[in-house]
């Protein structure tokens, strides 16, 4: 226990408390920079065409708009690399974080801001209507964080006594997530984009949407801008908390709600104007919201029936035996639900917009939006289909089961992780290589990590850590001092294990979907081959170098995932520095993929490293100049709270914040998908079609509209998830979890059905994708009967064994 008349904690930055949140905001901005530095808005050329000076592969913009595709690279490489140097500070940010440090931090989260604001104005301006509308919303954003940064310079306090509510960290996160989404879908707009010039109609380049719909086009252009900027405004407020203590506090957290309520809306609006091209489906899909309130009322009246036999079933079983390991299982929880929710979005992703990519015509063994991978090495697809698969319908069933306490604390969650880890890394070694000896060199790496953490951790081990104590009077500071030890390892392996998450769902994408586009045709003279990578035909040095630095990130990440939820590895693997190491080289791999994937032009990559050398320049003086003064450092020892009741109220927050965390992934992944159908688009007008439409409603328009309507409805409910956690942290007293959860489980089987229809092209193939779910929760819940009867339940309290015993 801590001694009640020792001094009072110092009180910590909001830096300090926001620290796994900004870490959060800092890896998901260079994700969506990373993927747009390797994917520019514009697309890229297909063919060689030596009269206009175009390479297959090069970004379509540097010729049509050189000027732009300038200020979006460089303004995109800023903020690039401004989110890995954030990420690195915060990382290294102490609870008594001094003055100077802070401030270096915040010019970075400045320059990281207004390099991605500006990134997106220059990527999605395209005429004077979208020009004037981004720079004019972006501007005031832009004027916002420049007068928030200088109010912190000049103001003198730099500590709260208060400590964050819960609702505004769920808050941060919401906004976090609007903001990167949006990003992303105003880089890459529905419709996709021209490939040749036509004068006076259309230039390369361009969306095809603004031509075809210039209406809704508009529609969905200020809908999605308005939602990133005050995503953005929303996370800014947010950050500088102080603001939240004054006296105008009430004002700001309106002004806070007001900005998340409009960056939903703004959300939903775009979603509905770029996910279809009639007004009639643009009304169906507002309406898909009706089904989701009914099915909550439903649940609701069923509620009060179920509370009774709630109550009891819970009396027949304490669990009183794993009370003092509550509250580790509830810090690893929260972050199984981020990897398993970050790994259901990335496989939903590409098992919709496949490795190789689609078909632009019909051929032999192929019609048109048909996977290319499955024509020309239909086994390497197999593999890919079905471990990808696994990988999405067992991340489902993890968030199904981290709903339940009983079912996290068998051993059944960890058969489901190891088939997650397993099925993301097969199809990652499967969808990313079109050779065998390629995919064994990709496992290869996995392995490498995991042999080289484990040596590292054998050899700092071989002499004893521990030394036996003076006294018995020493016991108890020695107990504290482990626990504080112990605490701290804690803290740095949920930022090493953020970190790692994150890492890996960006380099699965980016390997799954390489930079300069794939080949969609073969062509004897040329020797392309459809679905492999122009620039492995063009750049293959450059390739090469992309390749193996993003496969090495990834299965660095998968490695320190692994190894992080393993409490025996994870300790020793810190306190040596083996982690430390893995998380470095992942990093620098990530960076080099960056540098060798999004240009084509040595000049260019040559100054992003310079950039990103300066960058780690800084981190390692910080680095230093912290290791210094760490000796003096102490921090205060963690108090319990024992209240029954605020341990209720705290894991009804906790739970939450998970199902928020459902709701906003789900929303990303069918707000993208829902804007960028499987099957692509078609690329020109003919045969009954129009330009910018999807193929898959022309070539099978039933599995379509099963596709369109699952992953609407799953959209609809995540929004209304959202929605009502929103309300209930406004109105706490009429809102109940209980009325979330029934919009959780039609989100979760929509995402699967929309899955199951947008994956395949064959109907035998897509039921085995949804006869996969009840396969997966039939072996978990054998691995949960078994565990529990293994375990035999202790005797209850008020009777012991020995007193039995003297009686008789």
């Amino acid at each position: 226990m801590a001694d009640p008349g020792g001094d009072a904690p110092p009180p910590a930055s909001t830096e300090y408390l926001l620290k796994k949140y900004l870490l959060l905001l800092a890896t998901l901005v260079a994700t969506v920079t990373y993927v747009a530095g390797l994917n520019l808005p514009g697309g890229s050329w297909l063919v060689d065409d030596a009269s206009a000076g175009e390479v297959a592969g090069d970004s379509i913009l540097r010729e049509t708009n050189y000027w732009r595709y300038i200020l979006f690279y460089y303004f995109n490489a800023i903020s690039f690399s401004a989110s890995l140097l954030l990420g690195l500070l915060v990382l290294l940010l102490q609870k008594e974080g001094s003055r100077g440090y802070l401030l270096r931090m915040w010019t970075v989260m400045l320059v990281d801001g207004l390099s991605l604001m500006g990134a997106y104005a220059a990527g999605i301006s395209h005429d004077r209507f979208t020009t004037i509308c981004a720079s004019v919303l972006v501007s005031g954003a832009a004027a916002y964080g420049a007068i928030a940064f200088a109010t912190y310079v000049v103001r003198r306090n730099k500590t709260t006594t208060e400590k964050l509510e819960k609702k505004h960290e769920i808050l941060l996160v919401l906004a976090i997530f609007g903001a990167t989404i949006a990003y992303v879908a105003g880089m890459n707009p529905p419709g996709g984009f021209w490939r040749n010039t036509v004068e006076g109609h259309h230039a390369a380049g361009d969306p095809v949407l603004q031509h075809l719909h210039p209406h809704r086009y508009k529609a969905f252009f200020f809908c999605n801008t308005t939602a990133f900027v005050a995503s953005l405004l929303a996370i800014m407020i947010v950050v500088d908390h102080e603001k939240l203590d004054t006296t105008l506090r009430n004002s700001r957290l309106v002004t806070l709600y007001g900005f998340i309520i409009l960056a939903l809306l703004g959300l939903g609006g775009s979603y509905a104007a770029g996910s279809c091209r009639d007004g009639t489906h643009t009304a169906l899909v507002v309406a898909l919201g009706i089904p989701v309130v009914v099915l909550m009322c439903l649940q609701h009246a069923l509620q009060h029936r179920m509370q009774a036999l709630v109550k009891y079933s819970s009396k027949l079983g304490p669990f009183s035996w794993i009370a003092d390991k509550t509250q580790d299982l509830d810090k690893t929880r929260e972050y199984i639900q981020l990897l398993a929710t970050l790994v259901a979005t990335v496989a939903y992703t590409a098992g919709l917009d496949p490795p190789g990519g689609v078909w632009a015509a019909n051929g032999e063994g192929h019609n048109v939006g048909d996977p290319i991978l499955l024509t020309t090495h239909p086994g390497r697809y197999k593999v890919f289909f079905y471990f990808n698969s696994a990988a999405f319908v067992a991340s489902l069933v993890i968030i199904v089961m981290l709903q339940s306490a009983k079912l996290v604390r068998g051993h059944a969650l960890e058969a489901a992780l190891i088939l997650d880890f397993f099925g993301l890394i097969g199809a990652y070694a499967a969808g990313s290589s079109r050779d065998t000896s390629t995919s064994i060199y990709t496992l290869a790496i996995a392995g490498g990590v995991l042999i080289y953490v484990v040596i590292h951790i054998a050899f700092c081990t071989l002499e004893p850590s521990s030394k036996p104590t003076a006294a018995r009077s020493s016991d108890e500071d020695h107990k504290r001092y482990e626990a504080k030890k112990n605490a701290n390892l804690k803290k740095k392996r949920e930022m090493l294990l953020l970190l790692a998450i994150l890492a890996a769902t960006l380099a699965y994408q980016a390997g799954l979907t390489p930079p300069g586009g794939l080949w969609e045709e073969d062509d004897d003279r040329l020797r392309h081959r459809a679905g492999f990578p122009v620039l492995q035909d063009k750049y293959p040095r450059r390739y090469m170098a992309f390749f193996y630095c993003n496969a090495a990130s990834f299965m660095a990440s998968m490695a320190l995932i692994i190894l992080l939820l393993n409490e025996n590895l994870y300790k020793p693997g810190i306190r040596c520095y083996a982690l430390y190491v893995c998380m470095v080289v992942g990093m620098f791999a990530l960076m080099g993929a960056y540098a060798a994937g999004s240009s084509l032009h040595l000049r260019t990559s040559i100054i992003f490293l310079a950039s990103v050398a300066a960058g780690i320049a800084i981190v390692i003086g910080v680095a230093i100049n912290r290791y210094r003064h760490q000796g003096q450092e102490q921090e205060s020892p963690f108090s319990k709270n024992d209240d029954e009741e605020n341990k209720t109220k705290e894991d009804e927050e906790d739970m939450a914040y998970y199902l928020m965390l459902v709701g906003i992934l789900a929303a990303s992944v069918t707000y993208l998908t829902g804007l960028k159908p499987p099957g692509g688009m078609w690329r020109d007008d003919g045969d009954g079609h129009s330009a910018g439409n999807p193929v898959l409603y022309d070539t099978n328009k039933r599995r379509y509209n099963v596709f369109f309507y699952s992953n609407s409805t799953s959209f609809m409910a995540s929004i209304m998830v959202i929605a009502l956690l929103l309300s209930r942290m406004m109105l706490p007293q009429i809102s109940s979890l209980r009325r979330v959860h029934a919009a959780v489980v039609m989100d979760v089987l929509a995402l699967l059905v929309a899955y199951a229809a947008g994956s395949s092209r064959e109907s035998r193939r897509s039921w085995k994708v949804i006869m996969l779910f009840p396969i997966v929760v039939f072996v978990v819940f054998l691995f949960y009967i078994s565990m529990k009867r293994q375990r035999s339940p202790p005797p209850p309290p008020p009777i012991t064994a020995p007193q039995i015993t003297q009686s008789v």
